[in-house]
């Protein structure tokens, strides 16, 4: 049964056009997001430029002198109508990751504050099947959720000026991946060799909302090879296949 799902449209200056599903970030409420973003790009309406997903809401560019904002609304109501939220079927990437403390110079400090030994840390991390809500702060960072809410920890008091690209990272109920070197206020406990924006490929941007992330733990020597490998183009990371209902929930 199709339930059509209560949303608002809320303007954003003269060009924008935001497609609001709730106030909370879920699942659910994401694959509403996607959904309507997957039936635009199929609708392909002239005057639309592009369409951004965020955690609850869709963000529509438009053209107004082609497109005006009455125009698109009416176009927007059928294809929300009846929509359901089923959770879109993105790509899974099981990501290599380095949980060693020189890497991931928070670890130990997450681990006291929420009464875990670093073991527990990095096994409840890896262990979980990360959802990519939506990209943004940075060209090809990820905001991931659910972190295992035994981990969820306010942002760091003292934001970093500098963290290294690669580096994973958790605040509140959330875990990202630095696509690039910048200021940053999350907790880091690792880091993954593998570039999430890398101009030579096509595109450059490796996730995309919708997307799943298993963390695969590796020691610091694998890092380091893994590195090399990358540095020398003698590595490739590419989906997998879906794992079968039941397994790393």
């Amino acid at each position: 049964m199709h339930i059509t799902p209560a949303a608002r449209f809320l303007p954003s200056g003269d060009t924008a056009l935001v497609v609001e599903f709730s106030d909370r970030i879920d699942r659910r409420v994401s694959a509403l997001v996607l959904t309507l973003a997957e039936k635009l790009d199929a609708a392909a309406i002239p005057g639309v430029i592009e369409v951004v997903p965020t955690f609850r809401s869709l963000m529509v560019h438009y053209e107004p002198l082609r497109l005006p904002q009455a125009e698109l609304r009416q176009r927007l109501g059928p294809l929300i109508e009846g929509m359901a939220a089923t959770e879109r079927d993105g790509r899974h990437w099981r990501l290599p990751a380095c949980y060693d403390e020189s890497l991931g110079p928070d670890l130990a400090d997450v681990a006291q504050r929420t009464g875990l030994s670093v073991h527990q840390v990095v096994e409840r991390h890896s262990a979980t099947t990360f959802h990519v809500y939506m990209m943004g702060f940075l060209p090809g960072f990820p905001y991931l959720g659910d972190l295992p809410p035994e981990l969820e920890l306010p942002r760091r008091e003292s934001p970093r000026i500098k963290v290294p690209a690669g580096s994973i990272a958790i605040a509140m109920a959330m875990t990202s991946i630095y696509s690039l070197e910048s200021p940053g206020g999350w907790h880091l406990i690792g880091r993954t060799p593998v570039p999430l924006w890398d101009l030579r490929r096509d595109p450059p941007v490796l996730l995309a909302a919708g997307d799943k992330i298993i963390f695969e733990p590796i020691s610091l020597r694998e890092f380091e090879a893994l590195t090399a490998k990358l540095t020398e183009g003698d590595y490739r990371i590419a989906p997998e296949a879906a794992p079968s209902s039941g397994t790393r929930a």
